[in-house]
């Protein structure tokens, strides 16, 4: 089945003229979109301009990540499709690009309910349907979903500006699972990619924890994890000894008397300890450069960084241990001025102030885990 939670963006970026389109594709690159449509004449010329995903117009396997099909529906609404639409053009060559091994969308203008209709036959074939909608978008959205929501094809629906893309990535429960932004205004080309990126973060349920005890248990190996992410106030990693109960340990955002801020950081935790990266978890000491983690701020809002460097030294470490829901959950960090968990208030608290009765932002799921996935089973972490 397909990532719910993966909103991908497409740039619309077809015509008879490169030139015209070069600068929504230069701009989708700049702001970190996921796809370029365009036609399959000009699928090498975007490859030179950056590295991204090319989906192209084409009747046949062309060197694109991805076959658009679509233009039998590309009429201008005054004729009906066919009751039947087995039959019809595009998914039989949808089926055909199919059985060759390729990765195919659908492509379809929503003039009437018959193009819906038909919209929802292809992608019953699809990897992908392109839905555009003409004068009225929301409803046959909400059609397609509810129709589709079963299969593994993902719905991408197309917008002309952020408060479009905002509420097709809205609709119903989960909205749409990417949308196509299709505009010359490339400030609102920009603001849409913002839209769909905010959609990407899954919010996480934090709350607060009763600090029990606080002593120190000697030195350690701990991990520093560097980001290719600038941090603020009160947004660092969910961290923790135990899978089940993380704190959120906060990032080195704030001047000291010691060091300069360094907000790319969170000096995370003994070599042991777990970190959150999406709704699973990893050790802290598998992470590398490249790998992509999740930062989570005081408010529970979610997003994910890319690792630059993880450097793990010997360090005095400190034991934190905490109450929540009548469980207790504990974590390992440096004994340093600098490291800081979050309070329930959102304001840091360094862990050489921390103390008994202090309440601090932890993930607590009640819920063991097996290589990073929660599972039901009955696992004792002390």
């Amino acid at each position: 089945m397909k990532n719910t939670h993966a909103k991908t963006v497409w740039i619309s970026a077809a015509g008879t003229d490169f030139e015209e389109v070069k600068p929504r594709i230069t701009t989708g690159l700049e702001s970190g979109a996921d796809y370029i449509l365009t036609n399959a004449a000009f699928v090498d010329q975007v490859r030179k301009l950056g590295n991204i995903k090319v989906a192209a117009f084409t009747e046949a396997v062309v060197d694109a990540d991805v076959m658009v099909v679509g233009y039998e529906s590309e009429g201008d609404g005054t004729l009906p499709l066919p009751s039947d639409f087995s039959g019809s053009k595009d998914i039989l060559l949808a089926k055909k690009m199919k059985e060759d091994g390729a990765i195919v969308a659908g492509y379809v203008v929503i003039h009437n309910k018959q193009y819906e209709l038909f919209a929802s036959e292809l992608g019953r074939v699809c990897d992908y349907i392109l839905m555009v909608g003409t004068d009225w978008q929301v409803i046959p959205l909400e059609n397609l979903i509810a129709s589709l929501q079963e299969l593994d094809v993902n719905i991408i629906a197309g917008v002309q500006d952020a408060q479009g893309a905002n509420l097709a990535l809205e609709t119903l429960e989960h909205g749409s699972d990417g949308i196509l932004v299709d505009t010359d205004n490339l400030s609102e080309l920009k603001k849409s990619v913002e839209v769909a990126d905010k959609a990407r973060m899954e919010k996480q349920n934090v709350m607060a924890a009763t600090v029990i005890e606080v002593k120190q248990v000697g030195m350690g190996d701990r991990v520093c994890v560097d980001t290719c992410s600038l941090m603020t106030r009160g947004e660092g990693m969910l961290i923790g000894s135990q899978s089940n109960g993380l704190f959120l340990i906060n990032s080195e955002s704030d001047e000291s008397p010691y060091v300069a801020a360094r907000p790319f950081r969170v000096n995370a935790g003994a070599v042991h300890a777990y970190v959150k990266v999406g709704d699973k978890t990893r050790y802290l000491s598998e992470l590398k450069s490249g790998d992509v983690v999740t930062a989570v701020n005081y408010n529970g809002v979610a997003r994910p960084v890319i690792v630059g460097r993880v450097k793990i030294e010997r360090r005095p470490l400190m034991l934190v241990v905490a109450e929540i829901n009548g469980e207790v959950i504990k974590t390992i960090l440096q004994n340093a001025e600098t490291i800081k968990l979050v309070g329930k208030d959102g304001v840091p608290i360094s862990v050489s102030e921390l103390k008994v009765g202090d309440e601090v932002l932890v993930q607590y799921e009640g819920m063991a885990r097996h290589f990073g996935m929660k599972i039901e089973e009955t696992i004792i972490e002390k």
